[in-house]
């Protein structure tokens, strides 16, 4: 005998987006109306520990469940979309799944990484390439036949260049070696102090050293280093340069893969560095891109990543398209949005 109604959860869809900086959670019904929306920090288990993951992630649904109005018995929803940060070998992803499984949140759990909630939510079919530029820099991609393409993403182990963190740590880098001499002279180094509120780099980095400014606050000089590059600083300028240059040789890269240098392809942008760039910025990586891709079509995401992953959900539950128009056109006033597209030129 089929299961009757009575017993089915309310949610379709528990979606997760959790970077490295913060955690996004929406519970959403099979029409793809929002139950309910939450953020928190980030979770990232390769940061925090599996445990303290598991335990961040379950009060976030929790909370969510409450706003829903959902009893908090087991299951809350059909099935759970986790796109999570951290999620970047195969041994990674298992792990996180058997023990998002044990939380009994949803009867079917997917894993992935938090890239390719980028790519869903920038596409209608979840094919194409996406870089996420927040704390770090990732990329995957999707072809049309389902074969996919990642880097490890691990940091400079990997390959790794780029990413809010090291953008902001190469900026105070940049500025100290100004003041001391063992670099050229750059507009960061006023920039940084005065942003500190500082008259000496001396006392910052003294500071820095005894955590009497936390590390997190170094974050703020990565859009700092875009408006000294804008502003004409040849030094930020080179960093800028240089991550224009990241930014298309993973797009290329991943699009060579999987042969679709020559084919019309989306390419998606996310995370808080590039959705915080600016327009000037994407429209070089547009440009760059379309030199090895001429029909590529470069953009930030519209609506956020959390969407995506609810999206990939409703995917897994088989809802109609009509699902997906409804959910974004909620989507991009639950948290933050991105920025119009930049057509390849």
């Amino acid at each position: 005998m089929g299961e009757g109604l009575s017993t089915m959860p309310k949610a379709a869809v528990l979606a997760l987006d959790g970077g490295n900086s913060k955690t996004d959670v929406l519970l959403v019904d099979a029409h793809g109306d929002v139950l309910a929306s939450v953020r928190g920090p980030g979770a990232s288990a390769q940061n925090v520990g599996l445990a303290r993951s598991m335990a961040t992630l379950d009060e976030l649904v929790r909370d969510a469940a409450r706003r829903a109005g959902l009893d908090d018995a087991r299951p809350l929803a059909q099935h759970t979309a986790a796109y999570l940060a951290g999620a970047d070998f195969p041994r990674e992803e298992a792990e996180l799944s058997r023990a998002l499984t044990d939380l009994g949140w949803s009867r079917s759990t997917v894993v992935g990484n938090d890239t390719f909630a980028v790519l869903r939510a920038g596409t209608p079919d979840g094919v194409g390439v996406a870089v996420v530029l927040g704390a770090g820099i990732n990329c995957a991609g999707v072809a049309p036949d389902g074969r996919t393409s990642r880097f490890p993403s691990v940091g400079r182990i990997s390959g790794d260049w780029g990413g809010g963190s090291f953008l902001a740590s190469e900026a105070l880098w940049w500025a100290v070696r100004a003041a001391d001499g063992r670099g050229p002279e750059s507009a960061l180094l006023p920039a940084v102090l005065e942003h500190f509120a500082l008259s000496s780099v001396d006392v910052l980095v003294e500071r820095l050293h005894f955590g009497e400014i936390p590390p997190t606050e170094l974050h703020a000089l990565c859009p700092l280093l875009f408006r000294v590059a804008a502003a004409g600083d040849p030094v930020a300028g080179r960093l800028v340069d240089r991550l224009v240059e990241e930014v298309t040789l993973m797009v290329t890269v991943t699009l060579r893969r999987l042969d679709l240098l020559a084919e019309p392809v989306r390419v998606v942008l996310g995370g808080g560095v590039a959705v915080g760039a600016g327009p000037a910025l994407i429209d070089r990586i547009a440009r760059s891109c379309a030199v090895l891709a001429p029909r590529s079509e470069v953009r930030v995401v519209e609506v956020p990543p959390v969407v995506g992953a609810a999206l990939l959900g409703l995917d897994a539950v088989g809802a109609d398209e009509e699902a997906e128009r409804r959910l974004r056109a909620t989507g991009a006033g639950l948290v933050g949005v991105g920025a119009p597209a930049a057509p390849a030129r």
